[in-house]
């Protein structure tokens, strides 16, 4: 299915597929994710103070990753993963080799407003989101001046960050309190190794 092509500005854009796999793979990937990831939740640092972060994340790839002090160090690919990482490098041909997994348990979880652009991740990184459970939003933004988007990213959607997105925006999850439910999030990277 083709995606909807979303243009943002100096260069950047997003591709959204909803309703991206048939209904009955998704949910079957979606249970074999929760159950195969190691899920856990780890500290950061935030204006000087060590925080749990508001989710749980899990994570495959063979070179290490870093980001917000963190480094995921390589793991391997589990069958679930493995297959969703074929289907997202399918459906936008790019050449996926990690993958960072969000685990909002209901909208009390978030993710604050950030960009993916460490140097291990080339200078025009491009990040694919799949959605698994709860419809959340996405908000995405210019590090600067101009318009911001918001998305509600619903169960089985696909998001593609592409061109400079990366460079001129950051993106982020907001809490939602009314959301009971939870939500599976993959993100998908390319990670040179020894980039960094």
């Amino acid at each position: 299915m083709q995606g909807v092509r979303i243009e943002l500005e100096q260069g950047a854009f997003l591709i959204l597929h909803e309703a991206w796999l048939p209904v009955a793979l998704a949910g079957a990937l979606r249970t074999e994710l929760e159950a195969e990831l190691p899920w856990e939740q780890r500290t950061i640092q935030l204006f000087g103070r060590a925080l749990l972060q508001p989710r749980l994340i899990a994570w495959c790839g063979e070179a290490p990753y870093r980001y917000s002090g963190q480094t995921l160090e390589p793991r391997e690919w589990t069958p679930a993963a493995q297959r969703v990482r074929d289907l997202v490098r399918q459906a936008t041909r790019c050449d996926f080799n990690h993958l960072l997994a969000n685990l909002y348990r209901d909208g009390n979880d978030s993710m604050g407003f950030h960009s993916d652009n460490e140097r291990e991740l080339g200078p025009a990184p491009q990040v694919a989101s799949v959605s698994f459970g709860a419809t959340r939003r996405f908000r995405i933004k210019p590090r600067k001046s101009g318009q911001s988007h918001a998305f509600d990213l619903a169960h089985n959607s696909l998001l593609l960050m592409a061109g400079t997105t990366q460079a001129h925006y950051v993106h982020g999850v907001p809490k939602q309190p009314e959301i009971r439910a939870s939500r599976l999030n993959l993100t998908f990277r390319h990670v040179i190794a020894g980039g960094s």
